[in-house]
């Protein structure tokens, strides 16, 4: 006797899955509501903007697998076009050209590529046989470069990262070896010097900073000096939710979006610190585990990598907060206040379930494995 499927199974949707994100997401709203000084607007705004991120997972969890193969180079496509738009014609706003106002409608293009390059290039690579040799890996990392460079230029080093990032795991997934892994590491290093003379004089201060941020303690060192007092005056326990007196006394920037881990550290201490990390990892281990489960290198590749993007995600927010890396605009995925990176976050859990459970999605074998090599 079949049994019959359950609303879950239905809607295409992986339940240890979705309730670690609701419970992330609930987690970070508590955390919000007293970094935004229990506004209830703007915790009425970040609800809806919840409600819309979790809507589009479902969304894109109904579209099957093969459609999305089909929809990988078109997206690419017009990703990378609204990215030259941008640089022509964008919208100018706090320095940075990132938004394409239509009229009707005003979108930052290169949350786009996000999904598009590792969509773009689970399918390239799963055209032949795994792991690729090596004019398919330099076109991948030509198809990864050319977004990363275009959003590098608007200036959105956060977004060019997390970008860049998502080629670099589907391509790591793919099975390079750790030979040619250390040559592109090495490669990457000598042009170092090259990067930094295109950097610009903010940015180069960014980085000058994470190794000496007293050297100028009201300037580019202030975010850092004041993030690290807030997490270190926390100790294990915190001073209590809504207690902090960093930033509720005005001394942490932005302390509802990209610095809002260390509202975190210091209200809720090393514990609370240590419940959101748990929830996190579950997530990560959970997308890789339904990643292995995914019958195609299509599936494998793509729903592997945006669960890595998760993880750079969580690596660099917090790495920046505690003083570990250089400032970059990357927010703490379903904590931040905001809703732009949110729904691409959640867009790509939603093409995680959907190379998981549609019908002939899952399963162990086919298409070669996706771990790097010696």
């Amino acid at each position: 006797m079949v049994r019959p499927l359950s609303l879950a199974q239905r809607l295409h949707l992986d339940l240890p899955l979705l309730f670690a994100l609701l419970l992330a997401a609930g987690y970070g709203l508590l955390v919000l509501y007293s970094a935004i000084d229990q506004d209830p607007e703007r915790l009425e705004a970040q609800l809806v903007r919840l409600g819309l991120a979790f809507t589009v997972m479902v969304v894109v969890a109904q579209v099957p697998p093969a459609l999305w193969r089909r929809l990988a180079v078109p997206l690419y496509l017009a990703g990378v076009l609204t990215l030259v738009a941008v640089l022509l014609v964008g919208e100018i706003g706090k320095g940075a050209q990132r938004w394409l106002d239509l009229g009707v409608l005003r979108f930052q293009p290169s949350e786009l590529l996000k999904l598009g390059v590792p969509l773009l290039l689970a399918w390239f690579l799963a055209l032949r046989p795994l792991p690729p040799g090596a004019w398919r890996t330099l076109g991948a990392l030509v198809l990864t470069a050319l977004p990363a460079v275009l959003i590098a230029r608007q200036p959105d080093l956060g977004t060019a990262l997390l970008v860049g990032s998502a080629g670099l795991a589907v391509l790591f997934l793919a099975g390079l070896s750790w030979r040619l892994i250390a040559f592109l590491g090495v490669t990457a290093a000598a042009l170092a010097p090259l990067l930094w003379s295109q950097m610009l004089d903010y940015q180069k201060n960014r980085v000058l900073t994470l190794f000496d941020p007293e050297r100028d303690p009201l300037g580019t060192g202030y975010h850092i000096i004041q993030s690290q007092i807030a997490i270190g005056s926390g100790g294990v326990y915190g001073k209590g939710w809504g207690l902090g007196t960093q930033s509720h006394l005005e001394f942490l920037p932005e302390r509802s979006t990209d610095f809002i881990f260390a509202v975190l550290g210091e209200e809720l201490g090393l514990f609370g610190v240590l419940a959101l990390l748990g929830l996190y990892l579950f997530i990560v281990f959970r997308g890789l585990y339904l990643a292995s489960q995914c019958q195609d290198s299509f599936g494998r590749l793509l729903a592997g990598g945006l669960t890595l993007v998760f993880f750079v995600y969580l690596f660099v927010n917090t790495g920046m907060v505690s003083g570990l890396l250089p400032v970059v605009g990357v927010p703490l995925p379903l904590v931040s206040y905001g809703g732009t990176s949110m729904v691409t976050l959640l867009a790509g859990f939603g093409l995680i379930m959907s190379m998981y459970t549609h019908p002939g999605a899952t399963g162990r074998g086919g298409g070669g494995r996706i771990l790097p090599r010696w």
